[in-house]
């Protein structure tokens, strides 16, 4: 088990790292640049500065942390049997990114022994970074570091739902979240990682997404349940290797919106 002191080695280290892809990805930001198409079919848009801040971000690990683990959106796993794994997504929306609206992120996570212990996402365009480790959320923005906690919400009426896009949903998986969204108060598309984030800072109540891979929310987990929420798969497993997600920052919803999700799907 990770030591307080181990924890802000950790910190240290993913706070280093995001400011390097920060540093990376930004002289791009909102700049004419080409984009490379990764998907057979549909649209899965891969920039320079994705893998220039992926890199960035590897230099660091391999100098300070040799013997680790790295599972990452551009580059590949390298030494997955390792204790400790750090898993990276340089930019999670990069579709956002390259319209230039301010919803993306790097999202780098650590896995020590199989399970999440570590998380942290980093905005440099806005200038925010939210992080989680065990019972611990917070926002950092401009020096200040505040605590996050996710909100009460009771009812599936009373929430806020957020979502990338319904189209990341076929057949009934998009019968079922069409259900939740319909119980919902209001929803909000276009999100990413930061449905996720804003979850943990009590401004949301609800995420569902689909098809998701390991980079995409490996760091949201500790994020999220730092906050005092909860992220399961649709079926209540455990969401570390992606597919299909539900996160909520009360309990009760949460159970409320998987039932939908489990009797639909």
């Amino acid at each position: 088990m990770a030591t307080s002191s181990d924890m802000e080695v950790l910190r240290d280290a993913a706070l280093e790292m995001a400011s390097a892809a920060g540093n990376a990805i930004l002289p791009h930001f909102r700049r004419a640049l080409a984009i490379e198409n990764k998907a057979e079919t549909g649209f899965d848009p891969v920039t320079e500065a994705d893998r220039a801040a992926e890199a960035a971000i590897r230099h660091i690990i391999r100098h300070r942390f040799p013997g680790d683990g790295i599972i990452g959106e551009e580059y590949g796993d390298e030494r997955t049997d390792a204790e400790r794994i750090w898993v990276l997504d340089p930019i999670d929306g990069t579709r956002a990114f390259v319209l230039g609206l301010p919803v993306w992120a790097t999202l780098i996570g650590v896995i020590e022994a199989g399970r999440p212990l570590f998380g942290l996402m980093h905005q440099p365009f806005v200038g925010e970074t939210f992080m989680g480790w065990g019972e611990h959320a917070l926002i950092r923005r401009g020096g200040t570091e505040t605590a996050l906690r996710a909100r009460p919400c009771a009812a599936l009426s009373d929430a806020t739902l957020a979502t990338t896009t319904p189209a990341m949903f076929s057949g009934d998986e998009r019968t079922a979240y069409d259900r939740v969204e319909a119980a919902a108060k209001t929803v909000r598309y276009g999100t990413d990682c930061y449905a996720y984030a804003l979850l943990a800072a009590g401004l949301n109540d609800l995420v569902i997404e689909s098809g998701l891979q390991p980079y995409d929310v490996v760091a949201l987990i500790p994020i999220v349940r730092g906050a005092g929420g909860e992220i399961a798969s649709w079926d209540g497993g455990a969401p570390d290797a992606g597919g299909r997600i539900v996160a909520a920052g009360d309990a009760r919803i949460l159970d409320a919106a998987r039932t939908i999700l489990q009797n639909s799907a």
